[in-house]
């Protein structure tokens, strides 16, 4: 439990940056409070991105999280456990293998089949038990793409709604990978160049492409 409230490399939860943003939205509520009122403040101040999918260490540390225009699931996830230690929660950073029947078709296409691997959550030690928490996708978004937002209580495990507001399947966990106190970079990262090698190196020429375009 103690690893689970410090701070550490990619959980810099004594950060300035981490501790601002558990003190301007936990509120003064309980434990459990607390943990809801920084999920749907986390959820929606970064909005998720997938085209910033990547492996640079920099992006998964929370304090970066927070100021960055948008994230992923990973940095998302980190970066909730972040702010929810500095809230004295203890948090984790979990994994799991799902398949998301609505990728979209360019996605799919850099993609050997349609499992997502290493989708990430958090899991929050609340009323002395784990709670996963989801905080991935932004509401702004959900709303744009017809998903249904997703809600977290403090009680029960928030993860993905099976089905979208028109009934089209949308998330199924195939497995669970586990429950870390840190992000586990090393094996994310080797996990990630043996999965998509073809999608890491497009979104890599379409930033680099972007940044030309900028200068």
């Amino acid at each position: 439990m103690e690893n689970a409230l410090g701070s550490t490399r990619f959980i810099d939860a004594d950060s300035r940056v981490v501790a601002d943003f558990a003190a301007d939205h936990a509120g003064a509520g309980d434990a459990r409070s607390k943990a809801v009122n920084l999920y749907y403040a986390l959820r929606d101040a970064v909005p998720y991105d997938m085209r910033t999918f990547g492996l640079d260490e920099g992006q998964f540390i929370a304090s970066n999280v927070l100021g960055a225009n948008s994230a992923f699931c990973v940095p998302k996830a980190i970066a909730l456990a972040a702010v929810a230690r500095a809230a004295g929660i203890p948090a984790k950073i979990g994994f799991a293998n799902v398949r998301n029947h609505l990728t979209s078709p360019r996605l799919a296409a850099l993609m050997d089949d349609d499992i997502f691997r290493w989708h990430a959550y958090t899991s929050l030690f609340l009323d002395g038990s784990w709670v996963k928490a989801t905080p991935a996708f932004d509401i702004g978004l959900c709303e744009r793409h017809g998903v249904l937002p997703l809600e977290f209580d403090g009680r029960s495990d928030s993860i993905f709604h099976p089905y979208d507001r028109d009934g089209r399947q949308h998330m199924e966990y195939v497995d669970f990978i586990g429950e870390f106190t840190d992000m586990p970079y090393d094996a994310f990262a080797t996990e990630m160049r043996a999965a998509y090698p073809r999608l890491l190196e497009a979104l890599d020429q379409d930033r680099a492409r972007a940044a030309r375009l900028r200068n």
